[in-house]
């Protein structure tokens, strides 16, 4: 069985993420912002199917998707771009690939105790980001 998202998680952590925003070409003004807010995720996972919200002071993100179904992401919570997105498992693990104008962009979740660990990645840049479960 898949591990079990739901809930509300809160930033603790967030390493990297100038590096990753600057791959995809985000520009200095909102990576100046975004490194600096702390982030809330509200996940409600239904089996394979799975509601996100992506919470923040600057900006709210939703995406809302079905394991192993490719779908079209706007992407506009950080570069305001259209990309074909496609979660899959990998175990416990969620592992996401983004088809678009970068490279090896995506992103892996897993959940270790109470925290929710998140690594976004495109081209050769990385960031982790961590988040401890609220409720």
């Amino acid at each position: 069985m898949p591990a079990d998202y739901n809930g509300t998680w809160e930033m603790v952590s967030n390493d990297n993420f100038e590096d990753v925003m600057k791959a995809m070409d985000i520009d200095f003004a909102t990576r100046k912002i975004a490194v600096h807010l702390k982030q809330t995720k509200v996940i409600v996972q239904n089996g394979d199917k799975f509601e996100t919200k992506t919470l923040s002071t600057f900006r709210n993100y939703e995406v809302n998707f079905v394991i192993g179904e490719e779908f079209e992401e706007h992407t506009k919570a950080l570069d305001n771009r259209i990309v074909k997105t496609l979660v899959t498992w990998d175990g416990d693990k969620l592992v996401c690939v983004q088809k678009g104008e970068k490279e090896n962009r995506g992103w892996r979740q897993w959940i270790e105790g109470d925290l929710l660990h998140l690594e976004i990645h495109c081209l050769d840049k990385v960031c982790h980001q961590v988040f401890k479960k609220k409720n």
